[in-house]
């Protein structure tokens, strides 16, 4: 009996993490730095983008801007990248959508124009652990079920008969 707990508690942690796994290999894209001065640089950079399906496009919106910048070469680490020249940005954060060449989605990223000469606000970008953080934290809540379900059952079997 207590085998056949463990097989079922083990059997649906695996399945569950199965199911939710796939969020762990989420698109990815990165702005670095994640602040920038006005006139600054940032590169952009969708590392889940094939160069060989085409370039990709990084969609940039914010405060003053709702521009396209497509990418212009593949990056060290795998993907595509672009430069984006920050001239003429309002402060504030922005947003970065990618496409990648064959239509799927790069993921996004957020950035932050800073006031020339300001010290750095922080991280302020997306790192991409949003989907392995709900995954890990997922992947323990299923954990945890499992190990209830078969403390249960072991109370249930070990309680005497009267």
């Amino acid at each position: 009996m207590k085998a056949q707990s463990v097989l079922v508690s083990t059997a649906l942690g695996v399945g569950l993490g199965t199911l939710l796994l796939p969020t762990a290999a989420l698109a990815q894209t990165i702005v670095s730095p994640a602040t920038t001065p006005v006139g600054g640089t940032v590169v952009l950079t969708a590392t889940t983008c094939n160069p060989k399906a085409g370039d990709a496009i990084f969609r940039v919106t914010g405060p003053n801007r709702d521009q396209n910048v497509r990418s212009t070469t593949a990056a060290a680490g795998g993907g595509l990248s672009a430069e984006l020249f920050t001239a003429g940005f309002t402060l504030g954060t922005y947003t970065v959508t990618t496409t990648c060449g064959d239509g799927s989605s790069g993921g996004s990223a957020t950035f932050t124009v800073t006031p020339i000469g300001a010290a750095p606000a922080g991280g302020g970008g997306d790192d991409g652990t949003t989907g392995l953080l709900a995954a890990g934290g997922a992947l323990a809540g299923a954990a945890a079920i499992g190990a209830t379900i078969m403390v249960r059952r072991r109370r249930r079997a070990a309680a005497p008969v009267a």
